[in-house]
């Protein structure tokens, strides 16, 4: 796509859900890893109730975006769940044989790349019968809404009433099931992407910028965040390893560790 005509503001958003991302975990590993009496906001209830949801809704909301915007999401999903099936065999290695806890069952990557398989098949069969673009785009929206407030009937009515690990995705909470981090099931997290990505086909119709008029000054000022959105996997996959590496040894050379 044409520098101009790319949709810029979708990578400067997703710049700013990484940075916001990267905090979080840079002050998690200050504070619970290394054990220094910091960074407070994260056992307040405003941090989790407002601030970290905001954080997720956009990472999976601007992917159900950027999927419209794809010719291949069978391709672009299969190789995401291929990097989060890795990433569950090294967190387990790493858990079950060098004692850190940090299992990885189905975090955002796997979710991210069943929603994107998701998406294709809608795609898939909205190609091969007779219904219209935007009938499509009402479904995909309906069946979106319909999976995030199943949420709530999960909840309420199948809280840790079976061990069946199948069902672990969807979101069920299993009775007997390991301690894991960054659980983040299909249930409702399908439905945001869904959404999303129904809102993606009605307002990137021509897959160009929404903001062809912005200036060289504001595009000098979004760039260093539309980059970290571009590249946002690769930081995803090496930012924690990287920042507790670093905070590693600077405790160690302060005798804290």
């Amino acid at each position: 796509m044409n520098s101009k005509e790319r949709a810029f503001e979708l990578d400067f958003l997703r710049g700013i859900a990484i940075v916001m991302m990267m905090f979080m975990h840079f002050s998690y590993d200050i504070r619970y890893e290394f054990g220094c009496d910091t960074f407070e906001y994260l056992n307040s209830g405003w941090f989790w109730t407002f601030v970290h949801p905001v954080i997720i809704v956009l990472f999976v909301g601007l992917s159900g975006i950027c999927c419209t915007f794809s010719r291949n999401n069978f391709k672009r999903g299969l190789k995401l769940l291929l990097v989060a099936m890795a990433f569950t065999v090294v967190t387990s290695f790493i858990t079950y044989k060098i004692g850190i806890d940090c299992l990885i069952l189905f975090n955002v990557l796997h979710m991210l790349s069943v929603s994107t398989l998701v998406y294709a098949l809608i795609t898939l069969i909205e190609n091969k019968t007779k219904i219209t673009k935007d009938q499509m785009t009402l479904v995909i929206l309906l069946f979106g809404v319909w999976v995030t407030m199943t949420n709530n009937y999960l909840d309420y009515y199948y809280d840790g009433v079976t061990d069946n690990m199948l069902l672990y995705p969807l979101g069920f909470h299993i009775s007997g099931a390991p301690s894991v981090a960054d659980y983040m099931p299909l249930i409702p997290w399908l439905g945001v992407f869904l959404i999303c990505a129904a809102a993606g086909r009605v307002l990137y119709k021509e897959k160009k910028t929404l903001f062809a008029g912005a200036g060289k000054k504001v595009r000098a000022v979004t760039k260093p965040l539309e980059f970290m959105g571009r590249h946002s996997l690769i930081i995803y996959l090496v930012h924690q390893p990287v920042i507790y590496g670093i905070l590693y040894v600077i405790f160690k050379l302060l005798g804290k560790i």
